[in-house]
Protein backbone atom coordinates (compact mmCIF):
# COMPACT_ATOMS: atom_id res chain seq x y z
CA UNK A 1 0.00 0.00 0.00
CA UNK A 2 1.33 3.35 -0.87
CA UNK A 3 1.81 5.30 2.66
CA UNK A 4 1.80 8.98 1.00
CA UNK A 5 -0.90 11.08 2.35
CA UNK A 6 -4.22 11.34 -0.22
CA UNK A 7 -2.61 15.22 -0.84
CA UNK A 8 0.72 14.48 -1.94
CA UNK A 9 -0.42 11.45 -3.85
CA UNK A 10 -2.36 14.10 -6.10
CA UNK A 11 0.95 15.41 -7.16
CA UNK A 12 2.33 12.44 -8.34
CA UNK A 13 1.38 11.41 -12.10
CA UNK A 14 0.26 8.28 -12.51
CA UNK A 15 2.03 5.68 -14.02
CA UNK A 16 0.64 2.59 -16.50
CA UNK A 17 1.45 0.14 -13.58
CA UNK A 18 -0.88 2.30 -11.60
CA UNK A 19 -3.75 2.55 -13.82
CA UNK A 20 -3.22 -1.04 -15.26
CA UNK A 21 -3.83 -2.15 -11.32
CA UNK A 22 -6.98 0.10 -10.86
CA UNK A 23 -8.25 -1.18 -14.65
CA UNK A 24 -7.98 -4.51 -13.89
CA UNK A 25 -9.54 -4.87 -10.32
CA UNK A 26 -12.17 -2.64 -11.40
CA UNK A 27 -12.41 -5.22 -14.43
CA UNK A 28 -12.56 -8.43 -12.43
CA UNK A 29 -14.91 -6.82 -10.40
CA UNK A 30 -17.01 -5.86 -13.27
CA UNK A 31 -16.76 -9.50 -14.49
CA UNK A 32 -18.20 -10.57 -11.26
CA UNK A 33 -21.10 -8.26 -11.28
CA UNK A 34 -22.06 -9.76 -15.26
CA UNK A 35 -21.81 -13.24 -14.17
CA UNK A 36 -23.94 -12.77 -11.78
CA UNK A 37 -26.40 -11.37 -13.63
CA UNK A 38 -26.47 -14.84 -15.34
CA UNK A 39 -27.24 -16.80 -11.87
CA UNK A 40 -30.66 -17.87 -12.70
CA UNK A 41 -30.92 -18.42 -16.32
CA UNK A 42 -28.53 -21.02 -17.34
CA UNK A 43 -30.52 -22.87 -14.29
CA UNK A 44 -33.99 -22.40 -15.88
CA UNK A 45 -34.21 -26.20 -17.35
CA UNK A 46 -33.90 -27.33 -14.10
CA UNK A 47 -36.18 -24.80 -12.32
CA UNK A 48 -38.63 -25.99 -15.42
CA UNK A 49 -38.31 -29.53 -14.55
CA UNK A 50 -37.88 -29.58 -10.70
CA UNK A 51 -40.94 -26.59 -9.66
CA UNK A 52 -42.91 -26.69 -13.43
CA UNK A 53 -41.97 -23.03 -13.92
CA UNK A 54 -43.34 -21.24 -17.35
CA UNK A 55 -41.20 -18.99 -19.31
CA UNK A 56 -43.42 -16.44 -18.24
CA UNK A 57 -42.75 -16.96 -14.86
CA UNK A 58 -39.01 -17.46 -15.21
CA UNK A 59 -38.83 -14.19 -17.27
CA UNK A 60 -40.59 -12.48 -14.27
CA UNK A 61 -37.72 -13.41 -11.89
CA UNK A 62 -34.80 -11.61 -14.49
CA UNK A 63 -37.02 -8.63 -14.38
CA UNK A 64 -36.97 -8.73 -10.49
CA UNK A 65 -33.42 -8.74 -10.23
CA UNK A 66 -33.61 -5.68 -12.67
CA UNK A 67 -35.88 -3.73 -11.26
CA UNK A 68 -34.39 -3.84 -7.70
CA UNK A 69 -30.74 -3.17 -9.16
CA UNK A 70 -32.25 -0.28 -11.85
CA UNK A 71 -34.29 0.97 -8.66
CA UNK A 72 -31.32 0.66 -6.62
CA UNK A 73 -28.46 1.79 -9.05
CA UNK A 74 -30.20 5.33 -9.67
CA UNK A 75 -29.97 5.52 -5.46
CA UNK A 76 -26.76 3.77 -5.44
CA UNK A 77 -25.05 6.59 -7.85
CA UNK A 78 -26.54 8.88 -4.70
CA UNK A 79 -24.30 7.11 -2.04
CA UNK A 80 -21.27 6.71 -4.08
CA UNK A 81 -21.00 10.21 -4.69
CA UNK A 82 -21.11 10.54 -0.77
CA UNK A 83 -19.08 8.12 0.64
CA UNK A 84 -16.75 6.75 -1.56
CA UNK A 85 -17.23 3.98 -4.42
CA UNK A 86 -14.65 1.19 -2.70
CA UNK A 87 -16.92 0.39 0.61
CA UNK A 88 -20.03 0.05 -1.59
CA UNK A 89 -18.17 -2.54 -3.96
CA UNK A 90 -17.47 -4.51 -1.18
CA UNK A 91 -21.08 -4.57 0.01
CA UNK A 92 -22.12 -5.65 -3.30
CA UNK A 93 -19.62 -8.43 -3.62
CA UNK A 94 -21.06 -9.36 -0.07
CA UNK A 95 -24.84 -9.58 -1.29
CA UNK A 96 -23.96 -11.59 -4.60
CA UNK A 97 -22.63 -14.24 -2.19
CA UNK A 98 -25.46 -14.37 0.07
CA UNK A 99 -27.26 -14.81 -3.15
CA UNK A 100 -25.53 -17.52 -4.77
CA UNK A 101 -26.28 -19.49 -1.59
CA UNK A 102 -30.00 -18.46 -1.50
CA UNK A 103 -30.38 -19.83 -5.10
CA UNK A 104 -29.03 -23.50 -3.69
CA UNK A 105 -31.27 -23.84 -0.65
CA UNK A 106 -34.43 -22.25 -2.55
CA UNK A 107 -37.31 -24.91 -2.13
CA UNK A 108 -39.38 -23.21 -4.70
CA UNK A 109 -40.51 -19.88 -6.87
CA UNK A 110 -40.40 -18.19 -3.75
CA UNK A 111 -36.87 -18.66 -2.63
CA UNK A 112 -36.05 -18.17 -6.36
CA UNK A 113 -37.35 -14.50 -6.21
CA UNK A 114 -35.52 -13.81 -2.86
CA UNK A 115 -32.09 -15.09 -4.58
CA UNK A 116 -33.19 -12.63 -7.47
CA UNK A 117 -33.61 -9.47 -5.44
CA UNK A 118 -30.46 -10.09 -3.44
CA UNK A 119 -28.78 -10.59 -6.70
CA UNK A 120 -30.14 -7.27 -7.80
CA UNK A 121 -28.90 -5.44 -4.92
CA UNK A 122 -25.28 -6.36 -5.23
CA UNK A 123 -25.65 -5.50 -8.89
CA UNK A 124 -26.97 -2.25 -8.23
CA UNK A 125 -23.77 -0.61 -7.26
CA UNK A 126 -21.54 -1.43 -9.97
CA UNK A 127 -21.49 0.91 -12.32
CA UNK A 128 -21.68 4.09 -10.71
CA UNK A 129 -19.41 2.94 -8.22
CA UNK A 130 -16.96 1.47 -11.63
CA UNK A 131 -17.29 4.26 -13.84
CA UNK A 132 -16.15 6.77 -11.02
CA UNK A 133 -13.29 5.28 -9.76
CA UNK A 134 -11.76 4.63 -13.39
CA UNK A 135 -12.90 8.66 -14.12
CA UNK A 136 -11.03 9.72 -11.14
CA UNK A 137 -8.39 7.44 -11.19
CA UNK A 138 -7.20 6.46 -14.70
CA UNK A 139 -5.10 8.86 -16.90
CA UNK A 140 -7.05 10.62 -19.60
CA UNK A 141 -5.18 9.55 -22.19
CA UNK A 142 -5.64 5.58 -20.82
CA UNK A 143 -9.37 6.37 -20.29
CA UNK A 144 -11.17 4.63 -23.38
CA UNK A 145 -9.10 1.42 -22.95
CA UNK A 146 -10.12 1.33 -19.72
CA UNK A 147 -13.72 1.73 -20.45
CA UNK A 148 -12.70 -0.95 -23.42
CA UNK A 149 -11.33 -3.65 -20.87
CA UNK A 150 -14.48 -2.68 -18.44
CA UNK A 151 -16.90 -3.69 -20.94
CA UNK A 152 -14.54 -6.98 -21.94
CA UNK A 153 -14.44 -7.95 -18.67
CA UNK A 154 -18.26 -7.17 -18.27
CA UNK A 155 -18.69 -9.66 -21.65
CA UNK A 156 -16.24 -12.02 -20.12
CA UNK A 157 -18.24 -12.90 -17.14
CA UNK A 158 -21.68 -12.78 -19.16
CA UNK A 159 -19.91 -15.64 -21.41
CA UNK A 160 -18.55 -17.50 -18.34
CA UNK A 161 -21.51 -17.94 -16.15
CA UNK A 162 -23.81 -20.37 -18.47
CA UNK A 163 -20.41 -22.83 -18.88
CA UNK A 164 -19.56 -22.58 -14.90
CA UNK A 165 -23.22 -23.42 -13.87
CA UNK A 166 -24.57 -25.86 -16.59
CA UNK A 167 -21.06 -28.02 -16.52
CA UNK A 168 -21.12 -28.18 -12.52
CA UNK A 169 -24.34 -29.10 -12.47
CA UNK A 170 -23.80 -31.48 -15.25
CA UNK A 171 -20.40 -32.83 -13.24
CA UNK A 172 -22.01 -32.64 -10.08
CA UNK A 173 -25.73 -34.12 -10.81
CA UNK A 174 -27.33 -31.04 -8.77
CA UNK A 175 -27.92 -27.49 -9.76
CA UNK A 176 -27.57 -26.67 -6.09
CA UNK A 177 -23.91 -27.32 -5.70
CA UNK A 178 -23.34 -25.47 -8.90
CA UNK A 179 -25.24 -22.17 -7.49
CA UNK A 180 -23.69 -23.03 -4.17
CA UNK A 181 -20.10 -22.40 -5.79
CA UNK A 182 -21.11 -19.14 -7.43
CA UNK A 183 -21.18 -17.58 -3.78
CA UNK A 184 -17.04 -18.80 -3.96
CA UNK A 185 -16.43 -16.87 -6.87
CA UNK A 186 -17.87 -13.68 -5.24
CA UNK A 187 -16.03 -14.09 -1.63
CA UNK A 188 -12.68 -15.13 -3.82
CA UNK A 189 -13.24 -11.31 -5.62
CA UNK A 190 -14.03 -9.94 -2.50
CA UNK A 191 -10.97 -10.76 -0.73
CA UNK A 192 -9.13 -10.07 -4.14
CA UNK A 193 -9.82 -6.15 -4.17
CA UNK A 194 -9.77 -5.76 -0.24
CA UNK A 195 -5.99 -7.24 -0.37
CA UNK A 196 -5.48 -4.69 -3.61
CA UNK A 197 -7.94 -1.82 -2.11
CA UNK A 198 -5.30 0.99 -2.50
CA UNK A 199 -5.53 0.74 -6.03
CA UNK A 200 -9.31 1.28 -6.05
CA UNK A 201 -9.42 4.22 -3.40
CA UNK A 202 -11.50 6.64 -4.85
CA UNK A 203 -11.93 9.27 -2.30
CA UNK A 204 -9.58 11.70 -3.59
CA UNK A 205 -9.23 12.53 -6.98
CA UNK A 206 -6.44 13.18 -9.06
CA UNK A 207 -7.08 16.55 -10.14
CA UNK A 208 -4.60 18.89 -11.86
CA UNK A 209 -1.72 20.66 -10.75
CA UNK A 210 -4.58 24.28 -9.79
CA UNK A 211 -5.94 22.06 -7.66
CA UNK A 212 -3.65 19.96 -5.52
CA UNK A 213 -4.42 20.82 -2.18
CA UNK A 214 -5.72 17.86 -1.50
CA UNK A 215 -9.73 18.86 -1.84
CA UNK A 216 -12.10 16.11 -1.57
CA UNK A 217 -13.60 14.96 -4.63
CA UNK A 218 -17.20 14.29 -2.90
CA UNK A 219 -17.18 18.43 -1.92
CA UNK A 220 -20.61 19.16 -4.08
CA UNK A 221 -20.39 22.46 -6.06
CA UNK A 222 -21.26 25.09 -4.51
CA UNK A 223 -24.44 26.06 -4.92
CA UNK A 224 -25.28 23.02 -7.05
CA UNK A 225 -28.33 21.20 -5.86
CA UNK A 226 -27.87 17.01 -6.28
CA UNK A 227 -30.10 16.54 -8.49
CA UNK A 228 -29.22 19.55 -10.75
CA UNK A 229 -28.05 16.97 -13.57
CA UNK A 230 -31.55 15.37 -13.88
CA UNK A 231 -32.91 18.59 -15.88
CA UNK A 232 -30.38 17.96 -18.75
CA UNK A 233 -31.61 16.19 -22.00
CA UNK A 234 -28.34 14.00 -22.64
CA UNK A 235 -28.91 12.21 -19.40
CA UNK A 236 -32.28 10.99 -20.16
CA UNK A 237 -31.48 10.48 -23.77
CA UNK A 238 -28.45 8.43 -22.52
CA UNK A 239 -30.96 6.81 -20.62
CA UNK A 240 -32.99 5.98 -23.41
CA UNK A 241 -29.96 4.38 -25.43
CA UNK A 242 -29.19 1.77 -22.62
CA UNK A 243 -32.81 1.45 -22.34
CA UNK A 244 -33.25 0.15 -26.09
CA UNK A 245 -29.75 -1.35 -26.23
CA UNK A 246 -30.53 -4.03 -23.13
CA UNK A 247 -33.58 -4.95 -24.24
CA UNK A 248 -31.46 -6.45 -27.51
CA UNK A 249 -29.15 -7.91 -25.12
CA UNK A 250 -31.78 -9.17 -22.90
CA UNK A 251 -33.55 -10.68 -25.67
CA UNK A 252 -30.12 -12.73 -26.83
CA UNK A 253 -29.17 -14.03 -23.31
CA UNK A 254 -32.71 -14.99 -22.16
CA UNK A 255 -34.10 -16.22 -24.92
CA UNK A 256 -32.08 -16.88 -28.15
CA UNK A 257 -30.94 -20.71 -26.58
CA UNK A 258 -34.85 -21.61 -27.01
CA UNK A 259 -35.77 -19.78 -30.12
CA UNK A 260 -33.11 -21.33 -31.90
CA UNK A 261 -34.47 -24.45 -30.92
CA UNK A 262 -37.64 -23.90 -31.79
CA UNK A 263 -36.97 -22.42 -35.07
CA UNK A 264 -34.29 -24.64 -36.44
CA UNK A 265 -34.77 -27.90 -34.08
CA UNK A 266 -30.81 -27.53 -33.22
CA UNK A 267 -29.98 -29.28 -30.21
CA UNK A 268 -29.67 -27.27 -26.87
CA UNK A 269 -26.28 -28.62 -26.01
CA UNK A 270 -25.57 -26.40 -29.13
CA UNK A 271 -27.79 -24.00 -28.85
CA UNK A 272 -26.71 -22.74 -24.75
CA UNK A 273 -23.11 -21.86 -26.55
CA UNK A 274 -24.83 -19.20 -28.74
CA UNK A 275 -24.70 -16.91 -25.60
CA UNK A 276 -21.18 -17.38 -25.05
CA UNK A 277 -20.40 -17.33 -28.62
CA UNK A 278 -21.96 -13.89 -28.47
CA UNK A 279 -20.44 -12.50 -25.00
CA UNK A 280 -17.08 -13.21 -27.10
CA UNK A 281 -17.53 -11.66 -29.96
CA UNK A 282 -18.70 -8.82 -28.43
CA UNK A 283 -15.10 -9.02 -26.39
CA UNK A 284 -13.43 -8.92 -29.53
CA UNK A 285 -15.28 -5.90 -30.45
CA UNK A 286 -15.11 -3.75 -27.95
CA UNK A 287 -11.18 -4.41 -28.32
CA UNK A 288 -11.37 -2.85 -31.80
CA UNK A 289 -13.94 -0.35 -30.38
CA UNK A 290 -11.49 0.74 -27.77
CA UNK A 291 -9.02 1.77 -29.97
CA UNK A 292 -10.81 3.62 -32.09
CA UNK A 293 -12.86 5.60 -29.70
CA UNK A 294 -9.64 7.24 -28.47
CA UNK A 295 -9.42 8.27 -32.35
CA UNK A 296 -12.40 9.95 -32.30
CA UNK A 297 -13.68 13.07 -31.15
CA UNK A 298 -17.68 11.85 -31.89
CA UNK A 299 -18.12 8.54 -30.17
CA UNK A 300 -21.55 8.51 -31.24
CA UNK A 301 -20.69 8.30 -34.97
CA UNK A 302 -19.06 4.71 -34.36
CA UNK A 303 -22.11 3.74 -32.53
CA UNK A 304 -24.51 3.42 -35.37
CA UNK A 305 -22.47 1.59 -37.66
CA UNK A 306 -21.81 -1.72 -35.44
CA UNK A 307 -25.27 -1.70 -33.87
CA UNK A 308 -27.06 -1.56 -37.24
CA UNK A 309 -24.98 -4.14 -39.22
CA UNK A 310 -25.41 -6.93 -35.35
CA UNK A 311 -29.40 -5.79 -35.88
CA UNK A 312 -28.70 -6.51 -40.18
CA UNK A 313 -27.35 -10.05 -38.71
CA UNK A 314 -30.34 -10.77 -36.33
CA UNK A 315 -32.92 -10.02 -38.76
CA UNK A 316 -31.67 -12.47 -40.62
CA UNK A 317 -31.64 -15.30 -38.31
CA UNK A 318 -35.17 -14.31 -37.58
CA UNK A 319 -36.22 -15.13 -40.95
CA UNK A 320 -35.59 -18.71 -40.54
CA UNK A 321 -34.20 -18.84 -44.57
CA UNK A 322 -31.07 -19.90 -43.00
CA UNK A 323 -29.38 -23.89 -42.40
CA UNK A 324 -29.95 -23.78 -38.23
CA UNK A 325 -25.87 -24.41 -37.96
CA UNK A 326 -25.22 -21.06 -39.63
CA UNK A 327 -28.15 -19.21 -37.98
CA UNK A 328 -26.71 -20.26 -34.90
CA UNK A 329 -23.31 -18.82 -35.72
CA UNK A 330 -24.71 -15.25 -36.69
CA UNK A 331 -26.59 -14.83 -33.79
CA UNK A 332 -23.10 -15.09 -32.21
CA UNK A 333 -21.42 -12.97 -34.19
CA UNK A 334 -24.08 -10.03 -34.02
CA UNK A 335 -22.57 -9.44 -30.98
CA UNK A 336 -19.23 -8.53 -32.45
CA UNK A 337 -20.81 -4.95 -33.72
CA UNK A 338 -22.16 -4.27 -30.41
CA UNK A 339 -18.55 -5.06 -28.57
CA UNK A 340 -17.39 -2.55 -31.21
CA UNK A 341 -19.99 0.61 -29.74
CA UNK A 342 -19.42 -0.46 -25.89
CA UNK A 343 -16.66 1.99 -25.21
CA UNK A 344 -17.95 4.23 -27.41
CA UNK A 345 -21.22 4.20 -25.23
CA UNK A 346 -19.10 4.56 -22.26
CA UNK A 347 -17.63 7.63 -23.37
CA UNK A 348 -20.59 9.34 -24.55
CA UNK A 349 -21.84 9.14 -21.16
CA UNK A 350 -19.30 10.46 -19.65
CA UNK A 351 -19.79 13.30 -22.10
CA UNK A 352 -22.92 14.03 -20.35
CA UNK A 353 -22.22 14.06 -17.39
CA UNK A 354 -21.75 16.99 -15.39
CA UNK A 355 -18.00 17.61 -12.80
CA UNK A 356 -19.14 16.57 -9.64
CA UNK A 357 -21.99 14.35 -10.61
CA UNK A 358 -20.12 11.03 -12.06
CA UNK A 359 -21.52 8.78 -9.92
CA UNK A 360 -25.21 10.25 -10.13
CA UNK A 361 -25.36 10.05 -13.87
CA UNK A 362 -23.86 6.55 -14.27
CA UNK A 363 -25.89 5.41 -11.70
CA UNK A 364 -29.23 7.23 -13.16
CA UNK A 365 -28.27 6.15 -17.16
CA UNK A 366 -27.05 2.18 -15.88
CA UNK A 367 -30.27 1.89 -14.72
CA UNK A 368 -31.97 1.99 -18.18
CA UNK A 369 -29.98 -0.97 -18.54
CA UNK A 370 -31.88 -2.15 -15.95
CA UNK A 371 -35.49 -1.49 -17.19
CA UNK A 372 -34.26 -2.78 -20.36
CA UNK A 373 -33.86 -6.22 -18.88
CA UNK A 374 -36.86 -6.44 -16.62
CA UNK A 375 -38.87 -4.82 -19.53
CA UNK A 376 -37.36 -7.33 -22.40
CA UNK A 377 -38.16 -10.52 -20.38
CA UNK A 378 -41.41 -11.03 -19.54
CA UNK A 379 -42.29 -9.65 -22.77
CA UNK A 380 -40.42 -12.42 -24.74
CA UNK A 381 -41.14 -15.23 -21.71
CA UNK A 382 -44.46 -14.56 -23.16
CA UNK A 383 -43.86 -14.75 -26.93
CA UNK A 384 -42.13 -17.49 -26.79
CA UNK A 385 -44.99 -19.66 -24.25
CA UNK A 386 -46.45 -18.97 -27.61
CA UNK A 387 -44.27 -20.33 -30.25
CA UNK A 388 -43.52 -17.18 -31.53
CA UNK A 389 -39.63 -17.54 -31.84
CA UNK A 390 -38.85 -15.52 -34.77
CA UNK A 391 -39.83 -12.66 -32.55
CA UNK A 392 -36.79 -13.19 -30.37
CA UNK A 393 -34.92 -11.84 -33.35
CA UNK A 394 -36.92 -9.15 -34.65
CA UNK A 395 -37.16 -7.79 -31.04
CA UNK A 396 -33.45 -7.68 -30.64
CA UNK A 397 -33.30 -5.71 -34.08
CA UNK A 398 -35.51 -3.46 -33.69
CA UNK A 399 -34.38 -2.10 -30.16
CA UNK A 400 -30.35 -2.06 -31.62
CA UNK A 401 -31.80 0.35 -33.99
CA UNK A 402 -33.99 2.80 -31.67
CA UNK A 403 -30.33 2.78 -29.76
CA UNK A 404 -28.96 4.21 -32.52
CA UNK A 405 -31.47 7.24 -32.58
CA UNK A 406 -30.87 7.48 -29.30
CA UNK A 407 -26.73 7.90 -29.85
CA UNK A 408 -27.11 10.23 -32.37
CA UNK A 409 -29.53 12.19 -30.14
CA UNK A 410 -26.94 12.19 -27.39
CA UNK A 411 -24.21 13.69 -29.38
CA UNK A 412 -25.89 16.02 -31.06
CA UNK A 413 -27.61 17.70 -27.66
CA UNK A 414 -23.55 17.33 -25.96
CA UNK A 415 -22.30 19.22 -28.70
CA UNK A 416 -24.68 21.75 -28.93
CA UNK A 417 -24.16 22.32 -25.18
Amino acid sequence: MNSLPPAVQQRIPRSTRQDAATIGLIGLAHACSHFFHLLLPPLFPFFIQEFGLSYTELGLLVTLFFTVSGVGQAAAGFLVDRTGARPVLFAAMALFAMAGLATALAPGYSGLMLAAALAGLGNAPFHPADFTILNHRVSANRLGHAFSVHGIAGNLGWAAAPVFLTGLAAATGSWRVAAACTSAVALTVLVVLWVNRSSIDDRWALQGDDDAKGTPRLQPSAGQHPLAFLSLPSVWLCFSFFFWTTCSLGAIQGFASPALVTLFNLPLAITAWVVTGYMLCGAVGMVAGGFWVTRSARSEQLIGPGLLTSAALLCVVGSASLPGWLAAGLTALAGLGVGFAGPSRDMLVKRAAPAGATGRVYGTVYSGLDLGFAVAAPVLGFFLDRGWAASVFYVAALTLAMGVASARLVGWVSNKR
